[in-house]
């Protein structure tokens, strides 16, 4: 299974990831999620998130969560990016492709993936208002 991971406080450009995708004849579905930073939460209005991480164990834990998805399910590729910074209102904070010869089991192990990495992955979000 091919991996990626990128932590970095530049822009994530969604189309520049997709026209990186790496072409795979085995790959029937290819499933990218964009996760972005809402302008609100339950208590009011937001301009930003400021992201941190310890990066090193965030590398690692990405990497078990990897392995758990290349033993779970058929997947080709696994592609993630997270922005760490200061990432404002309607910016993406978040960019996920996972390619596999079927739809269900892009989509289930995207899901699985984002679920997971929120669980475990050392990066945390502080809001600014």
């Amino acid at each position: 299974m091919h991996r990626e991971l990128s932590l970095s406080g530049a822009p994530i450009d969604e189309a520049a990831q997709a026209g990186t995708r790496r072409r795979d004849a085995s790959s029937g579905a290819v499933v990218t999620f964009a996760g972005v930073v809402r302008d609100h939460e339950p208590d009011g209005g937001i301009s930003a998130l400021d992201y941190s991480a310890f990066e090193r164990m965030a590398r690692h834990q990405f990497g078990l969560l990897f392995d758990k998805i290349e033993c779970r399910w058929p997947i080709a590729s696994v592609r993630v990016v997270h922005r760490l910074g200061r990432v404002a209102a309607g910016e993406t904070s978040l960019w996920i492709e996972i390619a596999s010869p079927h739809r269900a089991e892009a989509l289930a192990a995207c899901a699985w993936l984002i679920e997971e990495m929120k669980r475990v992955v050392p990066i945390w979000k502080k809001t600014v208002r």
